[in-house]
């Protein structure tokens, strides 16, 4: 590429949605130690994207309120909110408008939740109509509901905002009764979907000719014994789960009960939410210890799906909660010998979604067909790496499969990156950005 393309992709400063002076200075910093220069124009690019482009910030009734989209789709995601702005979050302490704007999504997603946990997408206060994919879904109807795919992760990530907020600011503005009313809705709705006595409340079907985008026996799933774990319909690329324990999501569901139960002792004096938050974490944990793991020629590691009768399904998707993404998230620690195995299984061939081409190597999913990688498979090999050569092989294939964008994309053709999916979707940009300011934190040395 001309080093005269590497000119700036960001709106200009007028047309920008939301303008973080934390931000901005974190960006001069770290882009001023990135000496390759394709590197240094795509944080500049990737980084601030979310605020660029997909925040909308105001106030409602006197408290701050914010929805962001998720990119290309004028819609706002649980999951993708959350992981949009998680690199923002130490920035937060010291700069209050910053500060408000993340305390507004807080406060946003408990009404989300409130209006109804099984969402995983919600449309914005002016359009109560479903996006146009989901409007004869068969489901329960809410306006402002954008769909109704039942993940658990859309449940996990609010928690980690919240959390990972409180954690870096101190601030506990955000956690007003609503916020506390909105968390036991995720403990209730998590234990109703463990489905110890029948189906409970959620169903969803849909006509598609694609299956992953509906779900078996009347939108309840495939027949599952009930063991503790909870039940998702969906996964986080919001395709169908084939087995309904969807171990990923079960792993982070532990992880964010252990977070909800610190801030219910220390912030709310929740008593009965600090206790119920370990009891359930612990029963679920003790089932992913017995039903969640396969045996391979390599050793034990996790599988991906199960259903409690001993069927088992081992594949990854880029989406996270993955196998892959499970260190990444604070579910185990990088060094864990079963993680550890589980990862080299999903970045080989042992995976059926993993792809290797003429451009990179990469795990995709369902979502966008065989041979298509995800950039965020990419991205999450290198956070949850402690090798340097593999970090810069993933740096080498980022820097290779942009397409002349500058940014992140939901996938590309694996021998041909310019066949690719997204141009906007920042998710994948925030995670790019996260990643330069990790790396230059820790291995500044591999950012020339």
């Amino acid at each position: 590429m001309a080093l005269n393309q590497f000119v700036s992709k960001r709106p200009p400063a007028n047309k920008r949605k939301f303008v973080s002076a934390a931000v901005e200075r974190r960006l001069k910093e770290v882009k001023a130690h990135i000496r390759d220069e394709e590197l240094a124009w795509m944080f500049e690019n990737c980084f601030p994207n979310t605020l660029d482009t997909t925040v909308r910030f105001q106030t409602k009734d006197g408290k701050p309120d914010t929805f962001v989209i998720t990119g290309d789709i004028d819609a706002m995601w649980l999951r993708d909110s959350s992981a949009q702005v998680w690199p923002y979050l130490p920035l937060a302490r010291e700069d209050a408008p910053l500060r408000r704007m993340l305390e507004g999504l807080i406060r946003r997603q408990t009404e989300c939740i409130l209006l109804d946990a099984y969402a995983n997408a919600f449309m914005p206060d002016d359009v109560s109509d479903p996006l146009p994919w989901a409007k004869d879904d068969l489901t329960d109807k809410i306006p402002g509901v954008g769909e109704r795919k039942w993940e658990i992760d859309s449940l996990c990530y609010p928690i980690r905002l919240a959390f990972g907020y409180w954690k870096n600011t101190g601030d506990t503005a955000p956690f007003d009764n609503d916020f506390w009313q909105a968390m036991r809705t995720v403990v209730a709705t998590f234990k109703a979907q463990q489905r110890k006595s029948g189906k409970g409340p959620y169903r969803f079907q849909r006509k598609s000719e694609n299956p992953t985008e509906s779900q078996f026996l009347s939108g309840y799933g495939n027949p599952t014994r009930p063991v503790g774990l909870i039940h998702s319909m969906f996964r986080p690329s919001d395709d169908a789960c084939l087995y309904p324990l969807f171990v990923p999501a079960n792993l982070f569901a532990v992880t964010a009960l252990g977070w909800l139960a610190e801030m219910a002792r220390v912030i709310g004096n929740h008593n009965a939410l600090s206790t119920e938050c370990p009891a359930l974490a612990g029963e679920i944990s003790d089932a992913l210890k017995k039903y969640g793991c396969t045996v391979t020629p390599q050793g034990e590691v996790w599988a991906y799906e199960v259903d409690g009768y001993g069927n088992q399904l081992f594949m990854d998707d880029a989406n996270a909660p993955s196998l892959l993404s499970m260190a990444y998230l604070g579910c185990c620690k990088i060094d864990d010998p079963l993680y550890l195995r589980t990862r080299a299984r999903v970045w080989s061939s042992d995976n059926p979604y993993f792809f290797s081409g003429r451009a990179a190597d990469g795990i995709g999913g369902p979502h966008e067909g065989l041979n298509m990688i995800w950039p965020m498979s990419i991205m999450m090999l290198a956070l949850t790496s402690t090798s340097d050569g593999e970090i810069q092989q993933c740096l080498h294939w980022l820097k290779l499969t942009h397409a002349g964008t500058g940014f992140m994309h939901e996938s590309f053709d694996k021998d041909d990156p310019r066949h690719f999916t997204r141009e906007w979707f920042a998710w994948a940009n925030s995670l790019f950005g996260e990643l330069m300011v990790k790396l230059s934190v820790e291995r500044p040395g591999l950012l020339g």
